[in-house]
């Protein structure tokens, strides 16, 4: 929706201000900035803590409703900011390989989460067959996306298997004497079970 990426864009441009209080020379006016971004912060923090309480104790109609603030992207990167989602970091980043399963797919490609550690999300992805590398391109693209838009949270994103090829003129030796080597298991093999960082 054009509103979430507004969305997104009006949080970026805030972050980018927010450090360029670093670049204020004047130390007194330095800290006072600091000092009101932080004030509005808690404030806001605290207040949005005090709605989400009284939602939930609401009853069961309440803690539905929190369900839903988590999964809308506008209030979920809210709830994100403040500490207050309701789904841990793993949770959301599994949720959102989901949705966007079937449009990888189409791309023909599978992505898969390898672990989280210390807020670094390790994604593994894999475009079949002979694609190009604009395909590879758009596969990262929309993976990064995605986790950006469902863990503004993550302290890094690492995405290994979009590698491309250097093209340096080496010819294997199998291709040489038309001898093909063991195909690799499926990605889908490799990574069932697999749940902790490489």
């Amino acid at each position: 929706m054009a509103e979430d990426k507004d969305f997104q864009t009006r949080v970026q441009r805030i972050g980018a201000l927010v450090h360029d209080l670093e670049t204020i020379a004047d130390p007194a006016s330095r800290s006072a900035a600091k000092e009101l971004v932080q004030l509005l912060m808690d404030l806001h923090g605290t207040g949005f803590e005090r709605i989400m309480e009284i939602v939930f104790q609401s009853g069961a109609g309440g803690a539905k409703l929190i369900e839903d603030f988590g999964e809308d992207p506008l209030v979920s990167s809210l709830l994100v900011l403040y500490g207050l989602h309701p789904d841990a970091l793993q949770t959301r980043v599994e949720r959102k390989l989901k949705q966007i399963d079937s449009k990888l797919h189409k791309m023909g490609a599978e992505a898969a989460l390898v672990g989280i550690s210390d807020g670094r999300v390790h994604l593994r992805a894999a475009v079949n067959g002979h694609s190009c590398g604009s395909t590879a391109r758009s596969v990262q693209s929309l993976l990064e996306d995605a986790m950006y838009e469902a863990a503004p949270d993550m302290t890094s994103l690492l995405i290994e298997g979009l590698e491309q090829p250097v093209a340096n003129g080496f010819v294997a030796v199998e291709a040489l004497l038309g001898t093909t080597p063991p195909s690799p298991a499926p990605l889908h093999a490799s990574l069932s079970g697999s749940d902790g960082m490489d």
